[in-house]
């Protein structure tokens, strides 16, 4: 069982895990450098939790202990039970969901052992949005992705936001960062995958012509939202595919255009 500690001094020493929460710059230095990452409300950090991810401590307003007592129950790690405007005062914002936990990383699969049987990947290049990673990891588990990748300068999936927008599902999707880029996605064309690239381009051919889901392995390549993919990845991609637009719209938040990509990955559209 949990041991329940009161904490009154913002300065505590044993908060550290938690200060500054807001400080993007600090948190993406500190928090991989420390093995740790922050998971934000009940349902994320149950989440995390039957992931398999170790508990370092949680930080809790004093209604939300009843809400989390079985949690505490199980977990040996400390539980820091404070005031919400002491809360707020260390980590730099209003903590609505009144609910933190500090997780220990675990070790990243290489992207060959992430190949490994596996059949539908997700590619991301230069994805800095914590909001879209978020939001992608999660159509990508809903959808049926079995896997994604990342370029080396893509934002950390694990960064505070980046878990909420996903509702956990950064836990639930493998993931592992590429060594180069592009030269990288030659080992994923190696691996037998199709390298296909999403962008809004004219020249791309329909991605319902090109038939996603009757590939044996495919690789879904994505770009940053404004930029999308460098003219490096698509020249290195295998077919450029493109979401049919409407109305006058060219292109769709990454986000967005991720989930309708993945669902022609997944099982196509009747024609």
């Amino acid at each position: 069982m949990a041991e329940l500690i009161t904490i009154d001094d913002p300065d505590d020493p044993r908060l550290h895990d938690y200060v500054s929460l807001t400080d993007v710059e600090l948190r993406r230095r500190r928090e991989p450098a420390e093995g740790l990452f922050i998971a934000e409300g009940e349902k994320v950090i149950r989440r995390a939790r039957h992931a398999g991810y170790r508990m370092r401590s949680m930080l809790l307003s004093a209604k939300w202990v009843d809400v989390m007592r079985d949690v505490i129950d199980k977990v040996p790690a400390p539980v820091y039970t404070v005031s919400p405007e002491l809360a707020e005062r260390v980590t730099g914002y209003h903590v609505h969901r009144g609910a933190l936990a500090s997780m220990q990383r675990r070790p990243l699969p290489t992207a060959d052992e992430l190949l490994a049987g596996t059949r539908r990947v997700v590619i991301m290049e230069a994805v800095n949005d914590h909001t879209n990673i978020g939001a992608i990891f999660r159509s990508a588990a809903a959808l049926g992705m079995d896997a994604v990748l990342l370029s080396p300068d893509c934002a950390d999936p694990l960064y505070r936001r980046s878990v909420k927008v996903s509702m956990g599902a950064v836990f639930s999707v493998p993931y592992a960062r590429l060594d180069t880029w592009p030269r990288g996605l030659e080992a994923v064309r190696e691996a037998g995958f199709k390298l296909l690239a999403l962008t809004p381009d004219d020249k791309a051919a329909d991605i319902d012509e090109a038939a996603p889901h009757r590939l044996d392995r495919v690789a879904m390549m994505l770009g940053a939202e404004g930029d999308g993919l460098s003219t490096q990845a698509l020249v290195a991609a295998d077919e450029w595919v493109r979401i049919p637009m409407a109305h006058g719209v060219d292109s769709l938040n990454v986000g967005a255009a991720a989930a309708v990509a993945f669902y022609a990955v997944a099982t196509g559209r009747a024609r």
